[in-house]
């Protein structure tokens, strides 16, 4: 952020740029002095009155005073000037006008105090003020009452001093800085790079940020809205009134900007806009960095004083890729994981829970500002805020370091693709599409009912590149899960023909947000070393984690993502787990078809919150048969899932095998792990199951070291679809493998031969999913496993094992 610019002298400089002009002063005649006439709705240089419960004084009476009052040193002198080059100080009727009507783009140029012929002109707009009285070291002068909240003096003075206003209310009176009197807080660097759309930092510039400026505490205000007539700030400092609080424009990059003394951090703000029709609208700042508790709307000006404790986390997390890394997600929608808790309630229970289970993050539902809580947080009105719902957002800090003080890294669902029309916030924000696309084609989404971002204005790129830097500095999170990518990436996505207009070449791609993407995760990881971004992106587009500046056979460049969630392996293996495994042959390649493009890209396997709600049924619920069985068939899939090339992701409540989808409402069903409940044991063993996969997984280089590489994995078996067995090595850098089997069909399969590579002596087996303590039926192999020299899947040497029903085995080097 670039330094501010500071007053050099001994009093405030004026804003450079005025726009509006004082007369110029008329050439001079040597003739005798004569009398001035007093313009209308002003008193004559020099006249002054005090507020309220004072006393009227003459002219020559506050000349004498302010003459002959102590000075503070430096202060210019009053001294009387020349009748004839007096003017008027009031505000001109055109100002007038546009000041009252909120249409006025340069307030500064005509409010506070400025040199003119004659003195100093004192300008103040105080609607509802009974009276202003300027205040410069012992010398008090008031102003004139020009009606409407206007007031205004001309002071015999030859600069401009240092003042204060002394302002009367009805019951009331208050000292207080004049907001019109102080250079812009932006300066020239920071709106060079707003307006090329290159601010990296743009959090730090926007928005409301309680400082100090040119030696005064307040707020400084800053907003972009360029089709704006005009932008007053409303709050609860002012009584949510603000015609006395106009902003000023900073020409041609559409910001508007105004420093409030005396403010500070817990205020309730907004921006009150002026349409280019003329009328208005009271608008949430789109870069309010905390709000109030929905459904109130809000913004609240805050500044951050958390103390971080995680360096020793950030200081290692960039030693490894994360496609090359250990990476177990578990999902958390975190107001109904332990309903009622606040961050930092939940930051003495989540971090223990996920750390015991095993996992190495978590990943969290868009915790951004959302309104309605029935979306999950995936329809943002606060993008740069944490929900209150909550807590603060140094609460939410606290949450984040605790979990990495945990050893866990925290995953953030980001969703740039679309937002709501909610019209206190980003819809149509200064009277005119802004920050949604102009052409209502590309700007309506399909399905959600929201409208999508412009990713060819480069002012929107600008906020959400931003954005996404902006939860990785201040928040610190790990990494960024790309909500919707495929609705960003299509035109026609979700449109009939006709719905949709195709790109400059003729095709489907959208090449605005085929940009923005590639930027972000640029951006991204250029700038937070060891941060991962991930797309959900649900078609075939070529090469989402593909390097920016490699070219494919499309012709794109990569878009630069780290993963990829794998939403084929998903869609897939749980279609195969949902038949009878009678039928399981006939589909056996719904298993397998995920290793034909396997290391097409780097792939995340979810499970995640939305495959348990809509009438999806929980994850065990969708297994067929009984209890029993469902409960195997969970147990085998997990097991198969934590083998198969790629990361992991499991929603919250699928680890103990709860039967009911999920719902916001109420959150996991806990109760099923209480110990006085008749099938608390079958839940526990789930649970159980998934902590020991993770152990194992952790210590098992093989299982996740050449995850995008086709040498860390072989098929043993991919065929065997009559026995309802997959079997397939895992190998890590150095070669030493993990045999993993799984069996999908409800009977026990005895000295079922599976063939091995012959220069390992002897395996054992490290997991199986049939464990008594897992619930399941405990047929296990104990003890070492020898090969013996007859081939097997075209491999020289085969080992014979016990194969329990529904289950999957690991087996490493004995």
């Amino acid at each position: 952020m670039t330094p501010r610019p500071e007053s050099s002298g001994p009093f405030p400089e004026q804003p450079p740029n005025r726009q509006r002009t004082e007369p110029p002063t008329p050439a001079r005649k040597k003739k005798p002095a004569r009398k001035a006439t007093q313009p209308a709705g002003s008193r004559a240089a020099g006249a002054a009155r005090v507020g309220a419960g004072g006393t009227t004084r003459g002219a020559a009476r506050a000349a004498s005073e302010a003459t002959s009052a102590p000075v503070p040193e430096n202060s210019p002198q009053l001294t009387p000037p020349e009748a004839e080059l007096a003017v008027s100080p009031a505000v001109d009727s055109d100002d007038r006008d546009r000041l009252l009507h909120g249409t006025h783009h340069a307030p500064h140029s005509v409010l506070g105090a400025h040199p003119v012929p004659g003195g100093v002109a004192f300008r103040a707009f105080r609607p509802y003020a009974r009276a202003v009285t300027v205040v410069s070291g012992g010398v008090t002068v008031a102003l004139h009452d020009d009606g409407d909240g206007f007031f205004s003096g001309l002071l015999p003075l030859n600069e401009v001093p240092a003042y204060r206003l002394r302002v009367a209310y009805e019951g009331t009176e208050l000292e207080t800085e004049d907001a019109y009197r102080f250079l812009p807080t932006l300066g020239e660097l920071d709106l060079h790079l707003i307006g090329e759309g290159r601010h990296e930092q743009l959090w730090t510039v926007l928005g409301a940020h309680p400082t100090t400026h040119q030696g005064v505490t307040g707020t400084r205000f800053s907003v972009w809205a360029p089709n704006a007539q005009g932008v007053r700030v409303a709050g609860s400092f002012n009584f949510w009134d603000g015609t006395g609080f106009p902003m000023r424009s900073l020409g041609a990059t559409g910001v508007w900007e105004l420093f409030v003394p005396g403010i500070g951090e817990g205020e309730l703000y907004k921006f009150e806009i002026t349409r280019p029709d003329g009328s208005k609208t009271l608008r949430a700042d789109p870069m309010a960095r905390r709000t109030e508790v929905p459904p109130a709307t809000s913004s609240i000006v805050t500044s951050s004083a958390y103390e971080w404790g995680d360096a020793e986390w950030l200081e290692r997390r960039a030693e490894v890729p994360a496609h090359r890394a250990p990476l177990s997600v578990y999902e958390v929608h975190l107001p109904s994981w332990r309903p009622g808790l606040t961050y930092r309630q939940l930051a003495e229970q989540l971090p223990a829970y996920v750390k015991d289970l095993g996992f190495t993050h978590v990943e969290l539902m868009p915790v951004a500002e959302h309104p309605f809580g029935g979306s999950w947080g995936y329809q943002v009105t606060g993008f740069y805020a944490p929900t209150a719902r909550l807590g603060t957002p140094d609460d939410f800090k606290y949450l984040v370091d605790a979990l990495h003080r945990a050893g866990i890294g925290v995953i953030m669902d980001w969703v740039p693709a679309h937002f709501p029309r909610d019209e206190w916030a980003l819809a149509e924000f200064d009277g005119r599409p802004l920050y949604e696309h102009s052409d209502p084609l590309r700007a309506a989404h399909p399905d959600w009912g929201t409208l999508e971002f412009d990713f060819g204005r480069r002012e929107v790129r600008n906020f959400l590149v931003a954005n996404a830097l902006y939860w990785c500095e201040e928040f610190h999170i790990d990494g960024l899960r790309v909500d919707a990518v495929a609705s960003m990436l299509y035109l026609d996505y979700s449109r009939e023909p006709g719905q949709w207009t195709p790109n400059e070449h003729g095709g489907r791609e959208n090449l605005d947000a085929v940009a923005f993407l590639q930027e972000m995760n640029a951006t991204v990881y250029r700038r937070v070393p060891g941060v991962v971004t991930i797309a959900e992106e649900s078609t075939a587009w070529d090469g989402v984690t593909r390097a920016t500046h490699h070219r494919g056979p499309s012709g794109f460049g990569g878009l630069g993502f780290g993963l990829k969630w794998n939403m084929g392996w998903m869609h897939d293996s749980l279609e195969y787990m949902s038949h009878e495994p009678v039928h399981r042959k006939y589909h056996h390649g719904e298993m397998t078809f995920s290793m034909v493009y396997a290391y097409s890209e780097n792939y995340v396997l979810p499970i995640s919150h939305d495959e348990v709600v809509h009438g999806k049924r929980s994850l065990v619920s969708k297994m067929p048969g009984d209890w029993w069985r469902q409960r195997a068939d969970l147990r085998a899939y997990l097991g198969f899932m934590w083998a198969h090339p790629g990361k992991q992701l499991l929603f919250m409540g699928q680890e103990f095998a709860q039967g009911a989808e999920w719902s916001e409402a109420h959150g996991p069903d806990w109760w099923l792990l209480d110990p006085h409940y008749g099938a608390e044991a079958d839940h526990r063993g789930v649970r159980d199951l998934v902590r020991d996969l993770n152990t194992v997984y952790r210590a098992t280089p093989a299982l996740w070291q050449y995850d995008t590489e086709p040498a860390g994995f072989r098929w043993v078996t991919g065929d065997a679809a009559d026995d309802n067995v997959l079997a397939f090595l895992r190998y890590d850098a150095d070669g030493s493998p993990l045999l993993a089997v799984s069996h999908f069909a409800p009977v026990v399969r005895h000295d079922y031969r599976i063939g091995v590579p012959d220069d390992v002596p002897a395996w054992h087996e490290v997991l199986n999913t049939d464990a008594a303590r897992y619930g399941g039926g405990g047929v296990v192999n104990p003890g070492p496993v020898k090969p013996e020299p007859q081939g097997r899947h075209g491999r020289p040497a085969s080992i014979r094992l016990t194969l329990p029903p529904l289950a999957t085995l690991w087996l490493r080097p004995a």
